[in-house]
């Protein structure tokens, strides 16, 4: 454990003398800051962020439990251990400064030796304590940039042989979440729903060139072919159990399902279609229709909205179409930014993978 005033420690109470004497108790090991009240014990520990508070409890104004309490109530002052420093030895007293979040309680009159142990005690805790906790951040975010990458790759997977749809899934995908939150969705569903829609093709990566790269129209068994890559993509999806691969199976599977029932491959109708599908079908179509592909042109940003409009209560959701519309100069906005990030990527200044 780190010495040589390494540590900070708050010593809290309303006596000089007491003050004085853990300040010669602790003085020649630790880094000290006083505090003669409870409110300037608080004041002090969310500029200082000491390592440990020792403090008393019988204060005028505003008493050691209720110091103690205040501090856990404070994210940036919670994880501090607080040892009660008093006089009141019985053992309500103790249980209630355990309640309120102390972690250790030494009486009055002190004892060097004690105070001594008791503060390398749960300071080596304390440490042992933080450094858990870094752990636990790191590998948090180890996981989530491999979450990202898996899903990044997948995305890409499923348009590898798709020519010229650029920027596609990373610009529908913020449509997407655009309309959610709209939707009411709690941000971290709406985040959620922005990682899981670029998957929505990913089963596109199990059909034939000759099909998926067919300039014209498909027909007849060629269509079928076609409309297999949402079972193919929700089979390789559900392979995976947790909650942002079931999302996105459920989004590859039903995204073509439309509001009347007449979509594929279930035929699924209204409410039984899942709302996160119902939201991706919208950001989808209204994306590939202002994009350019080998057998069509470009459609103007008012033609794809308007073609949004018309096929509300028939292809789309109403509920979703009027949040999208809600929305609407935002998603104009992300189209706009998307759209630079596309000329960027053309004239070979950046990757999508730098973009998105």
């Amino acid at each position: 454990m780190a010495t040589d005033k390494l540590w900070k420690i708050l010593v809290v109470d309303d006596e000089p003398n007491n003050l004085k004497l853990l300040g010669q108790i602790l003085g020649d090991k630790y880094e000290l800051a006083f505090a003669p009240s409870g409110v300037k014990a608080l004041s002090i520990a969310s500029k200082v962020k000491p390592d440990i508070v020792l403090l008393d409890i019988m204060m005028p104004e505003v008493d050691g439990y209720e110091v103690c309490r205040r501090l856990k109530a404070n994210p940036q002052t919670a994880p501090i251990p607080v040892i009660f420093v008093t006089a009141m030895d019985e053992v309500e007293d103790e249980r209630r400064g355990f309640d309120v979040g102390g972690v250790d309680y030494i009486t009055k009159p002190v004892s060097a030796p004690i105070v001594l142990a008791r503060v390398a005690t749960h300071l080596h805790l304390y440490d042992e304590q933080r450094a858990c906790n870094m752990l636990v951040e790191q590998r948090t975010s180890e996981l989530e940039s491999s979450q990202k990458a898996a899903i990044y790759m997948l995305g890409e997977a499923g348009h590898f042989n798709d020519d010229n749809t650029g920027v596609h899934i990373w610009r529908m995908a913020d449509y997407a979440e655009a309309i959610a939150r709209s939707a009411g969705w709690h941000v971290e569903r709406a985040a959620m729903l922005k990682l899981a829609s670029p998957m929505h093709d990913t089963g596109k990566i199990g059909i034939p060139d000759t099909v998926l790269k067919k300039p014209g129209k498909l027909f007849g068994s060629e269509w079928d072919v076609m409309k297999s890559h949402t079972t193919i993509g929700h089979s390789i999806l559900s392979k995976s159990d947790t909650p942002l691969f079931r999302f996105a199976a459920d989004i590859a599977l039903c995204h073509h399902e439309k509001w009347d029932g007449t979509g594929y491959p279930k035929g699924l109708a209204g409410e039984d279609i899942p709302e996160s599908a119902r939201i991706v079908a919208i950001a989808d179509v209204f994306d590939a229709l202002t994009m350019r592909r080998p057998y069509k042109g470009a459609w103007t940003v008012e033609g794809a909205l308007a073609a949004i409009k018309e096929n509300r209560e028939a292809q789309f959701d109403p509920k979703m179409v009027d949040c999208f519309f809600d929305v609407e100069k935002e998603i104009c906005n992300i189209k706009r930014v998307w759209d630079g990030k596309e000329d960027a990527q053309a004239a070979g200044e950046t990757t999508w993978g730098d973009a998105v």
